[in-house]
C-alpha cells in the first residue's frame, strides 16, 4: 500500500479523493457501514449485548458477544439473521455467507 503523506495535499478534498481511491478503505468503509445496521437486524435487546466485530475471509461476520447466553440466543436466530441482513449486503456489494459469535472479542 502506497503511504500517504498529508504534506503531499494542497486540501482536505485532495486527501478525500486519494483515499476513496484505495481499495482496502473502500471496504473498511462498506464494512463500518454494514455495521452500523446490526441494531436493526438483531433488535435492539441484543444489539445492546453484540455487536459486529470483524470479517473472516470477507464472508464470515464475527460477532462479539457479551456472554455465552447472547452467543447461544444469535446462533439460534442466525438463519433469521442472515435474512435481515440480506438487503444491506445487496446494497453494499458484500458478501456474508456466515456469522461466527464470540464471547472472548466482546469489551465493554
Amino acid at each position: 500500500m502506497k503511504k500517504i503523506l498529508y504534506t503531499d495535499f494542497v486540501s482536505t478534498e485532495e486527501l478525500i479523493a486519494e483515499l476513496l481511491e484505495q481499495k482496502d478503505f473502500q471496504k473498511a468503509m462498506k464494512r463500518s457501514n454494514l455495521y452500523k445496521f446490526w441494531g436493526k437486524v438483531a433488535g435492539s435487546k441484543l444489539a445492546g449485548k453484540s455487536k459486529p466485530y470483524s470479517m473472516i475471509g470477507g464472508s464470515i461476520m464475527v460477532i462479539a458477544c457479551e456472554n455465552p447466553v447472547v452467543a447461544q440466543e444469535l446462533m439460534l436466530k442466525k438463519t433469521q439473521l442472515l435474512v435481515k441482513l440480506k438487503p444491506y449486503l445487496e446494497s453494499l456489494k458484500i458478501n456474508v455467507k456466515d456469522l461466527r459469535f464470540d464471547t472472548k472479542k466482546w469489551a465493554s
